[in-house]
């Protein structure tokens, strides 16, 4: 568990800006909308939250519902949100384009997040950019091919991935890489990063496992191990831009760095932490990466400030948290984001359980309620992935102060 030397508060400039909190009302419109688009992916991957399957199913949002949700997505007026179109693998839908680009049409910023498989080709890359698209998501999850491969479920799927980032880049997307993190491959994140940086990637995010869907089969990180990893990403994150998934307590951590000189005394480095630092080190040895200030993670959770819509149309306050909260067939979905009972109690921190609820950093972390849920059946609990203990009373003066701003 995190000690007290882990306690740190310090008043800090708005300039340093270790996190970022977003312009507007997380409960009047979301930051981002995640939208499976289909469940159907050629790929059998270990993880999988969606337990995908081979075949595309007839119930999905057709052509028309689909650009109906994307119009009430735009009907939150500036600033819309950003909408990522994930599956399943979003490229077995071949209206895909069309949806795009009414997307675009529309002011939304489109996003895509396909499986490596023969359907990502450079012409439909190609046709994509051109209806709008201006960012794609593809998974590493291994720093080689065996790895890689055994958690993709298919041979010869991380060569191809890196020919797939090659061609996102060329065609001029920006390029973000996810990796899921098990306690079978953390010690791989080091050798992901240096490939992460050599495919000139805009944004790694960094998803902590779920024991949900097929990932309950695969080993999770304790909470002690996940904090070492996080100061590990805080560590590289001048390397390139890092983001969290399911790992909330990243802004905690780097609120709690934040001002810090020694930051070693400050916060005593584990074995796991250790071993990530020299790892990394004899990695980029002689490669001299460049240097860039850290990007400030955002103040998103799951139903505050970001939302997911299944391939039926149901909403969910995230993709690793199954409690649907609706269906776009019966309500509009902002109507459904703002008056949603779940998602209400997700944006009321002070509601959460045992630490989570009366933590000092509660309002800006507030746990990875999926964690919470897939543990305890109650996404309201606390989060057992993270092993801060809250000390009573306590408010940072980096949160107290606002030395957190807005994003721009």
């Amino acid at each position: 568990m995190a000690g007290p030397e882990q306690r740190t508060s310090v008043t800090l400039s708005p300039a340093k800006r270790p996190i970022r909190l977003m312009h507007h009302d997380a409960g009047e419109r979301p930051f981002i909308v995640i939208w499976e688009v289909t469940r159907a992916c050629q790929l059998v991957c270990t993880h999988c939250r969606a337990d995908a399957i081979r075949s595309r199913n007839p119930f999905e949002l057709s052509t028309e519902q689909g650009c109906k949700l994307l119009d009430d997505l735009a009907s939150f007026g500036t600033p819309r949100p950003l909408v990522v179109l994930t599956g399943g693998d979003p490229f077995e839908r071949p209206d895909l384009p069309e949806l795009v680009a009414h997307g675009a049409s529309l002011g939304l910023s489109m996003a895509l997040s396909p499986s490596v498989t023969p359907r990502l080709t450079r012409e439909v890359l190609v046709e994509l950019h051109d209806a709008g698209a201006k960012a794609v998501s593809l998974s590493l999850d291994g720093a080689s091919a065996a790895t890689h491969d055994a958690f993709r479920g298919v041979t010869g799927v991380f060569d191809d991935t890196m020919d797939a980032a090659r061609m996102v880049r060329e065609v001029g997307y920006r390029l973000q890489i996810n990796t899921t993190v098990t306690r079978d491959t953390v010690h791989e994140l080091p050798g992901i990063l240096k490939t992460v940086l050599e495919l000139g990637t805009t944004l790694w995010s960094v998803f902590f496992l779920v024991p949900t869907g097929r990932g309950k089969l695969l080993n999770a990180l304790t909470a002690d191990e996940e904090e070492e990893v996080l100061h590990w990403l805080h560590d590289v994150s001048e390397l390139v831009a890092i983001k969290t998934t399911e790992a909330p307590h990243y802004r905690r951590i780097a609120l709690q760095r934040a001002g810090v000189v020694d930051l070693d005394s400050a916060f005593p480095v584990g074995p796991l932490r250790a071993a990530l630092r020299e790892a990394t080190a004899c990695l980029l040895t002689g490669d001299e990466p460049r240097r860039r200030m850290p990007r400030p993670p955002i103040d998103v959770n799951s139903g505050r400030g970001f939302a997911f819509v299944d391939h039926v149309g149901l909403v969910y306050p995230s993709g690793f948290l199954p409690v649907s909260v609706g269906s776009v067939h019966e309500r509009p979905f902002p109507e459904i984001y703002r008056e949603a009972q779940l998602l209400q109690e997700l944006r009321s921190p002070d509601l959460f359980g045992g630490r989570c609820g009366h933590c000092e950093f509660r309002t800006v972390c507030g746990g990875s309620r999926s964690h919470a849920y897939a543990v305890t059946g109650d996404p309201l609990a606390e989060d057992p992935s993270c092993g801060y203990q809250p000390v009573a009373g306590l408010i940072p003066a980096t949160v107290q102060d606002r030395a957190v701003s807005p994003s721009p």
